[in-house]
């Protein structure tokens, strides 16, 4: 049963997320609420959080697109921002598509692609161990497949030239901008999943090389980047045959790149 605190207990919590710097402490503490058995565990999590671990690492999960996705330890959390590319590859993908959620941490994309999309047949993958971990537990019992390996490499050679929907949610942080990242995300997310390289496009470079000859004919691949980084992500794409476009969400300062294969 989750805890039902004391109104001097609400009180002392929201006070202490509060001084360690949480900006929205009353919503924090609701969720420690109920993720806690009793006040001992309640301590626990509340420190845990104080100390700078992120809320969703602390409660062991995270709301995405309208799922509760499992997020462990030292996985990279999936960013509400990330909503908005999800929502275009589902707006993208016709019932029974072929998707793949390339660099899939937690799993969150493929996760919310067998969600909502009918039939939809999802393979994913990441090449750290710990998101793999994660990640089949977001996606195996919704009925995908998760694979461990850099990039395509863990793929089904199967896959080739089929992939309708391919979603790549790559690190597009420049490597001299890691360190300006909140303590969250750099203490205590892996490096792999934030750092793209001196300008925060090698990873994506190293997709788009590959993305044609997994792509079905007419299939997209999609990615988030910023927005001082599309002329170069749209450079990056074209160079290998792949028509860019992009799409924005102000409300959550979201920029996706959608590269498209011609058919």
């Amino acid at each position: 049963m989750p805890l039902d605190p004391s109104a001097a207990l609400r009180s002392a919590t929201v006070a202490r997320l509060r001084a360690a710097g949480c900006v929205f402490a009353e919503d924090e503490a609701e969720l420690l609420f109920a993720a806690a058995r009793d006040a001992a565990g309640l301590d626990v999590l509340v420190e845990r959080r104080a100390t700078g671990l992120p809320l969703e690492h602390v409660v062991g999960w995270a709301d995405f697109a309208g799922l509760r996705i499992a997020v462990d330890p030292g996985v990279f959390v999936p960013r509400r921002r990330t909503e908005f590319l999800v929502e275009r590859a589902v707006a993208l993908a016709a019932p029974g598509a072929l998707c793949v959620d390339l660099c899939c941490g937690s799993g969150a994309a493929g996760a919310v692609l067998l969600a909502e999309v009918p039939d939809a047949r999802v393979h994913a993958a990441d090449i750290d161990p710990a998101a793999v971990a994660c990640a089949r537990r977001n996606i195996e019992p919704r009925g995908g497949t998760v694979h461990g390996g850099d990039l395509f490499a863990p793929l089904p050679d199967g896959l080739r030239g089929r992939v309708e929907v391919l979603v790549a949610n790559v690190p597009y942080v420049p490597t001299g901008e890691v360190g300006l990242l909140p303590p969250e995300a750099r203490d205590h997310e892996p490096l792999v999943a934030l750092d793209g390289g001196p300008d925060g496009l090698d990873v994506l470079r190293r997709v788009a090389a590959a993305a044609p000859e997994w792509l079905a004919p007419g299939g997209s691949l999609l990615v988030e980047t910023s927005g001082r980084q599309t002329g170069a992500a749209a450079d990056a794409v074209a160079a290998h045959g792949l028509t860019p476009r992009f799409v924005t969400c102000e409300e959550r300062y979201a920029t996706v790149l959608v590269a498209t294969l011609g058919a």
